[in-house]
């Protein structure tokens, strides 16, 4: 049973900091543009815009992506709750290898946006304004 609840907590960090992040992200995107944190490409760091805008897209992603994973990755684990610790290890290493896909393909979208948004410059191209 520790090594399950061991699995489980290792399971939920992923989601719990896409959620956290994403919610950090989308309110309060960093202030300045910096090399050490935040969503940083070389399309989201031309200006402060572009940074913001990354920042906010990439950040609602990761939100309502952490949520949707939160309880997709216990569902796996529940089934195998008072197995044998290998099948535990094996379903929770593929739990968290699947939440690698989201955590890393909310770059895609993100950097898609940018391109539809702002032009090679940085400057915003014509058209609706962002959403709220």
């Amino acid at each position: 049973m520790g090594f399950w609840l061991f699995m489980l907590f290792t399971d939920l960090l992923i989601p719990a900091m896409m959620i956290g992040f994403g919610r950090r992200f989308q309110k309060h995107p960093p202030r300045t543009i910096q090399s050490l944190y935040g969503y940083r490409t070389p399309r989201s760091m031309q200006n402060m815009d572009t940074w913001r805008f990354a920042h906010r897209y990439f950040g609602g992603l990761w939100l309502r992506w952490g949520l949707i994973l939160l309880p997709l990755s216990v569902i796996p684990l529940l089934c195998v709750l008072g197995k044998p610790t290998a099948a535990v290890g094996t379903v929770g290493g593929i739990v968290c290898a699947l939440q690698l896909l989201p955590l890393i393909g909310a770059i895609v979208p993100t950097e898609r946006a940018l391109h539809r948004t702002f032009d090679k410059n940085g400057f915003r191209r014509a058209g609706p304004p962002d959403p709220p």
